[in-house]
């Protein structure tokens, strides 16, 4: 039995799900139900706001941010064309608002600074009473955003390698090689707590 194949098979089977979901909801907005447009919001609110605050690293601004964003789709909605799924569409909004950002605050790179970092958590196998879901943020915001962005789409929010080229312009190839890339950096900056992670 080919246990792969029903995997895909059950991945596509959710996304065309999600797809008739959403696509309907901005139907009806368009038609002019504009409390559908609420419902969209809070079924996507948290990947937002999850993609904002990886992306820049920084708590502050997720919610001015993530509201800015709900404001652009609100007004781009009845541009949208159903060619892709709507998450990919916000994905790609969310990502660009978030460039605009680091332009506009001259923000030349979202890596933490290491020795902050680094004095956060001691180093060393006897470690103890580390916070793990803060280290691995951490790490996670050490990555560049080329490897960190791909990585958060596939690994937290679950999108397919295609759906995040679509929404980044860039092959799949491209995607995977970069999501390795950002799991093999994850293991080395996360070698020295092991331990505590498979604790």
């Amino acid at each position: 039995m080919d246990f792969s194949k029903d995997q895909d098979n059950t991945e596509l089977s959710e996304v065309n799900a999600e797809k008739d979901e959403d696509f309907s909801l901005i139907r009806n907005f368009i038609s002019g139900n504009e409390s559908t447009f609420r419902t969209l919001v809070i079924k996507h609110k948290e990947k937002v706001r999850n993609l904002v605050f990886i992306t820049l690293g920084d708590a502050e601004f997720v919610d001015d941010i993530s509201q800015d964003v709900f404001i652009s789709v609100y007004h781009k909605l009845r541009e949208f064309r159903f060619e892709s799924k709507f998450t990919t569409w916000l994905y790609r909004i969310t990502v660009n608002k978030c460039r605009d950002y680091l332009r506009k605050k001259k923000v030349r790179s979202i890596f933490v600074p290491i020795g902050d970092s680094d004095r956060e958590y001691p180093t060393g196998p006897f470690s103890e009473n580390i916070d793990i879901p803060h280290l691995v943020r951490n790490a996670i915001d050490k990555l560049p955003e080329k490897l960190k962005v791909p990585l958060v789409m596939r690994d937290i929010d679950g999108l397919s390698y295609k759906e995040i080229a679509d929404q980044l312009n860039t092959e799949v190839g491209t995607i995977k090689s970069r999501i390795f890339r950002a799991r093999e950096n994850l293991k080395f900056i996360l070698e020295p707590y092991q331990k505590e992670l498979r604790s």
